[in-house]
Parts: C-alpha cells; sequence; structure tokens
C-alpha cells in the first residue's frame, strides 16, 4: 500500500548510491504526499539522477530537491533538465558541488526557458564557466519565475559577468543573485552596475571575492545614487579604497539597505 503522511524525507549523507536513488524513484511514482527530497552527499552518480528525473517527469508534489555533493556531471543535469521541460511543481533545485560544467548549464538554461515553477537554482561551486553563465543568461531573458540564482564559485569572468548583466536589463523576477567567489572583475560589476540602472526587482546582490578593485566600486557607488530596489550588497574581499568604501555607504545610507 502506497504511504498516504510523509511529507518530507532527509536522507543526507547516507550513501545509498544509484540503486538506492532507482528505488527511490520508484517509490515516487506512488507516493503522493512527499513534497521535500534531500540526497545531498550520497554518490548517487549519473545513473541514480537519471531515475529520479524519470519521477520527475510525472511526480505532482515535490517541490523541494536537493542533490547536491553527488556528481551528476552534465549528464545528470541534462536528465534533470529534461525532466524540467515538463515537470510543473518543483520550486527549489540544489545542485551545488555536482561537477557541473558548461554544457549542464547549457541543458538547464534549455530547461529553464520553458519552466513554469522553479523559483530557486543552487549552482554554487561547478565549473560552468563564462559559457555556462552565458547560457544562463540566455535563459533569465525569458524565464518568469525564477527568483534566486546562486552561483558562487562558478569559474565566471568578466565575460560572464557582462552576459549576467544584459539579463539583468530585460529579467523582471530575479531579485537574489549570489556571485561570490567568482572572477569578475572591473569591467564585469561595470557592466552589472549598468544594469542596475533599469533593473526593478534585484534585491540582494552578493558580490564578494570577486577582485572588483576601486573603478568597479565606484561604479556600484554611482548607480547606488539611483536604484530604488537593491537592499542587500555584499563586497567583502575586493580590496576597495576607504574613500570609495565610504561613498557607497554614503549612496546606500538608509534603513531599507545594507552593505557587507
Amino acid at each position: 500500500m502506497a504511504n498516504s503522511t510523509l511529507i518530507t524525507l532527509d536522507l543526507y549523507d547516507n550513501s545509498i548510491g544509484p540503486n538506492g536513488a532507482q528505488a527511490l524513484s520508484e517509490a515516487l511514482k506512488t507516493i503522493s504526499t512527499l513534497t521535500t527530497l534531500i540526497l545531498s552527499y550520497n554518490s548517487i552518480g549519473v545513473n541514480g539522477v537519471r531515475a529520479l528525473s524519470e519521477a520527475l517527469k510525472t511526480n505532482s508534489t515535490l517541490t523541494t530537491l536537493d542533490l547536491s555533493h553527488n556528481s551528476i556531471g552534465d549528464d545528470g543535469a541534462q536528465a534533470l533538465s529534461e525532466a524540467l521541460n515538463t515537470n510543473s511543481t518543483l520550486t527549489i533545485l540544489n545542485l551545488e558541488a555536482d561537477s557541473i560544467e558548461e554544457n549542464g548549464a547549457q541543458a538547464l538554461s534549455e530547461a529553464l526557458k520553458a519552466n513554469l515553477t522553479l523559483t530557486t537554482l543552487d549552482l554554487k561551486d561547478n565549473p560552468i564557466g563564462d559559457n555556462g553563465a552565458q547560457a544562463l543568461s540566455e535563459a533569465l531573458k525569458t524565464n518568469s519565475t525564477l527568483t534566486t540564482l546562486d552561483l558562487t564559485n562558478n569559474s565566471i569572468g568578466s565575460y560572464g559577468a557582462q552576459a549576467l548583466s544584459e539579463a539583468l536589463k530585460t529579467n523582471s523576477t530575479l531579485s537574489i543573485l549570489n556571485l561570490y567567489d567568482n572572477s569578475i572583475g572591473t569591467s564585469g560589476v561595470q557592466a552589472l552596475s549598468a544594469a542596475l540602472k533599469t533593473n526593478s526587482t534585484l534585491t540582494t546582490l552578493t558580490l564578494a571575492c570577486n577582485s572588483i578593485g576601486p573603478d568597479g566600486a565606484q561604479a556600484l557607488s554611482d548607480v547606488l545614487k539611483t536604484n530604488s530596489t537593491l537592499t542587500t550588497l555584499n563586497l567583502l574581499g575586493n580590496w576597495i579604497s576607504d574613500e570609495i568604501a565610504q561613498t557607497i555607504l554614503q549612496a546606500f545610507q538608509t534603513e531599507e539597505h545594507s552593505i557587507q
């Protein structure tokens, strides 16, 4: 008899492997109550995520799926992308540290163009690079549901930041963008600053550890004088001068804003 009460299943760090993921995928076809599934650190690999992806094509209850630290790679991301094309309930997807590179990011981007429910995508610690960021940027130009995108430590340089900036000029839903520990540099943050002149939805922007330098910080300072939506800006570890830091604080000096 199918379970009719289970809502959350947390199997964090249990070494279930691909066979365990296969068994879970079969269960997802019949359990009609499960909304949250946490499978971090389980070595499910590509075969495991393929099985889960098949289940997601028909499952109509799961809203949160955590597959972080499972080394699913580009092939696993491709399988999930195919599921996202038809799945209509998943809102939060965590793929942190899953060995996803450029091709995987491109596959996920194609899914984001069609998917109408996903609101949070966590891709931190995946080497998607500039081309992966470019692909995601194209998706952001048309996607109308994603509100949070975490691209921490994704090997994104100035080119990737510029692509994301172009998307931010037209995107009307993204409110949180995390670019912590990339290499966007001065030109990358200048491009993002230009986007902030017209973007009216982004509330939180993390640019910590990006070597933006004084010129990049100055560009942010200038745009903050007119931007009326950004409430939180993280510039930790960017070696900006005291003088420019002061100008940013002055531009950001209301109770609704915070800077780190």
